[in-house]
């Protein structure tokens, strides 16, 4: 009785501190981040553009937000004249993830790591969070608990996001990426059933808005992502886009060969969402492939190269010309909420050569022109 006594009081006395600090008022929010704009290529009428947002935790207050966040950077591709033809925005992994904190209580925004926000979310749906951590079978019952309790809002955010900002600048787009469990787009809307494995996802979205029917699954999980996202197999889809077929490969996906092989036909034009951390790794020494090794990449790589030539040297500016696609981009975050920092510098790849967007502290989209 004594220890059960102690346990209500310890509860009061966390759930009164967690009632003060969820209705404290929010910090101003951080001004935007400067846009810097680059093209590259002879203008025509279709473009791959990577859009490169850089994002605090109030961008994910709700949809709306994000929303709102995300239409700056499409504005800027729309007044350099980019959105006049054919065109494909093309966002970075896990753009869409962070909406597992939309419209929460105050305190997750004002949380200083992705453990605190994480820890903030769970507390403010504790019962439906705890029914789902236990139900989930992964490794990280708790990152996979928290996204099956959200995966419904999430995926109803997502598509409202996406599909307006498609529908209002008549582009299509390459949503980045979001973990949901067990995914699939039932009669044009994107849905999910909780009990299923969760995997990391991009939707594509044409420019009147609609969801293609097709999702592009993750078939290699970083370390970081395999404790409660599930492998995929490797079996892409190809879109049909007014700027030619489209293949979408997830971030480390791209440094695969049987993930080239595996897409569903023969791309024009091949898009990579991409998310890099920590901030300071683009520079840094390459440790190797956190995958499994591909027989045709050479270890001794390893050590040699910085994060940013292994990229060149093992990931879409080598590999493209694997395909039939005579241009592809890899479009990175620039700055992640929270305490995640993100690193990267946009690479466009051609069949014979590559070139790197700008090196910049803010947001950036980069404008790559397909030739004729």
């Amino acid at each position: 009785m004594a220890a059960a006594r102690s346990i209500l009081i310890a509860l009061a006395f966390v759930t009164g501190l967690w009632g003060v600090w969820r209705l404290a008022p929010l910090h101003p929010s951080p001004a935007p981040a400067a846009i810097t704009l680059e093209q590259q290529g002879a203008p025509s009428g279709r473009a791959l553009i990577a859009i490169e947002p850089s994002l605090s935790a109030h961008d994910y207050r709700s949809a709306q937000a994000l929303e709102a966040a995300l239409s700056a950077y499409l504005d800027s591709a729309h007044d350099a004249g980019a959105l006049e033809g054919a065109a494909i925005a093309v966002f970075p992994e896990h753009a869409g993830t962070w909406l597992a904190a939309a419209n929460a209580q105050s305190g997750v925004y004002r949380a200083q790591t992705l453990d605190g926000a994480m820890a903030a979310l769970a507390l403010s749906r504790p019962v439906g969070t705890l029914t789902s951590v236990i139900a989930s079978p992964e490794p990280e019952r708790a990152a996979a608990g928290l996204f099956r309790a959200r995966g419904p809002a999430m995926a109803r955010d997502y598509q409202a996001v996406f599909s307006a900002l498609a529908r209002r600048y008549g582009v299509t787009i390459v949503a980045g990426s979001i973990v949901l469990p067990d995914p699939r787009v039932e009669n044009g809307q994107l849905s999910v059933n909780r009990a299923g494995p969760l995997y990391n996802v991009t939707a594509v979205f044409a420019p009147d808005g609609s969801l293609h029917r097709e999702l592009v699954r993750k078939v290699y999980p970083i370390p970081s992502e395999a404790g409660f996202t599930a492998s995929a197999p490797p079996a892409l889809p190809i879109f049909d886009t007014p700027a030619g077929a489209l293949g979408v490969l997830i971030c480390a996906d791209s440094w695969h060969p049987d993930v080239y092989a595996g897409l569903a036909g023969a791309p024009d034009l091949i898009a990579v969402p991409a998310f890099l951390q920590p901030t300071g790794v683009w520079d840094a020494p390459w440790g190797g492939y956190v995958t499994p090794w591909p027989d045709d990449a050479p270890r001794r790589d390893a050590g040699r190269l910085t994060e940013a030539e292994a990229w060149i040297a093992h990931s879409l500016p080598r590999r493209l010309a694997d395909t039939s696609a005579q241009l592809g981009v890899t479009a990175f975050a620039r700055g992640a909420p929270w305490d995640l920092g993100a690193d990267g510098q946009t690479l466009i790849a051609t069949p014979h050569s590559h070139q790197l967007g700008p090196r910049t502290p803010g947001g950036a989209v980069v404008v790559a022109w397909v030739g004729e």
